[in-house]
């Protein structure tokens, strides 16, 4: 690809890998923020060549308060340096499932809230991965260009890696089935849902699920594992109604607390999801596939890089 030197890239600290993934994807270099902590917890931030006139993306997730503000004043930063354009694009959205709040409740958002910061920041252009809900996307008045993108492509090319055959996916509820019979078609294999009802912030009961599963591989599949509690409850489901084999598949595998020793004690082997979240690798229970390549395919067609 030819070099545009008027195209700088650089990614919050929680993304550094990602960006320098995206970054070779694209051909070009990796711009590094000069960053430093002082003993009183404040960090220092310089943009380390002159951005002025120049097009920024900035690589950033938001998985904690520290980076969020992180984004928030890589963005501000690039703006006072006046980049041409500022262009960020978060892997990982912390906050995404609280996108709405119960009448009378008094909850706050933070979905929404979180990502409206961000947008008055004014960036040019915002890209999400596999959001939980697509509303946080609108949470701006319409002078920020918004992108969703999806990485079923992706994670499709991973569970074909993987050789696994007679596989059926399985959404924990029907919410979530679109996505899955998206998946679904990209593998050419069945799919079907379990019933899930919520009961509280964190608390969920998953119903019965349809025989589709009996004699076969089933992969549950998800937005996101948080504490897992909703899949692990799928997997019982999946077993009762007769499948062979359990797997457990999402995008952003948070796996708080002990989430992960929870799926190994239920027998679940194997994981696969993407490296949106911070520090996610493969080892002897994840399957972690790149989104690096989706994020430079967009970004090449959004400045039209050959």
């Amino acid at each position: 690809m030819s070099q545009r030197e008027d195209l700088v890239l650089i990614g919050n600290r929680s993304a550094a890998r990602m960006a320098a993934d995206v970054a070779r994807e694209l051909d070009i270099p990796l711009t590094e923020m000069t960053t430093r902590g002082f003993a009183d917890g404040e960090l220092y931030h310089a943009f380390p060549r002159d951005i002025a006139g120049c097009d920024l993306v900035i690589i950033a997730t938001t998985e904690d308060d520290s980076a969020h503000q992180e984004l928030i004043d890589l963005i501000a930063g690039a703006r006072y340096w006046n980049a041409l354009s500022v262009n960020v694009v978060i892997p990982y959205l912390g906050y995404s499932t609280m996108e709405r709040a119960r009448p009378d409740s008094g909850e706050i958002p933070k979905g929404i809230t979180r990502t409206r910061q961000i947008f008055r920041a004014r960036p040019d252009y915002v890209a999400f991965l596999d959001l939980h809900s697509e509303s946080v996307m609108h949470a701006h008045t319409g002078e920020v260009r918004t992108r969703h993108l999806w990485t079923e492509r992706v994670a499709a090319e991973k569970i074909r890696q993987l050789e696994l055959d007679n596989i059926v996916l399985v959404s924990p509820d029907y919410g979530f089935s679109k996505r899955v019979a998206r998946l679904a078609g990209l593998l050419g294999c069945p799919h079907t849902a379990a019933n899930k009802d919520r009961y509280d912030i964190d608390q969920t009961i998953v119903g019965q699920l349809s025989g589709a599963v009996r004699g076969r591989n089933a992969i549950i599949c998800d937005d996101m594992i948080r504490t897992g509690g909703s899949m692990l409850q799928t997997v019982d489901r999946c077993y009762e109604a007769g499948a062979q084999h359990v797997m457990a598949m999402a995008t952003h595998l948070v796996l708080a607390g002990n989430a992960r020793e929870r799926f190994i004690d239920k027998g679940i082997d194997c994981i696969i999801g993407a490296d949106t979240y911070p520090g996610r690798v493969s080892d002897d229970l994840l399957r972690v596939y790149s989104v690096a390549p989706v994020i430079a395919a967009e970004l090449k067609q959004y400045f039209r890089l050959h």
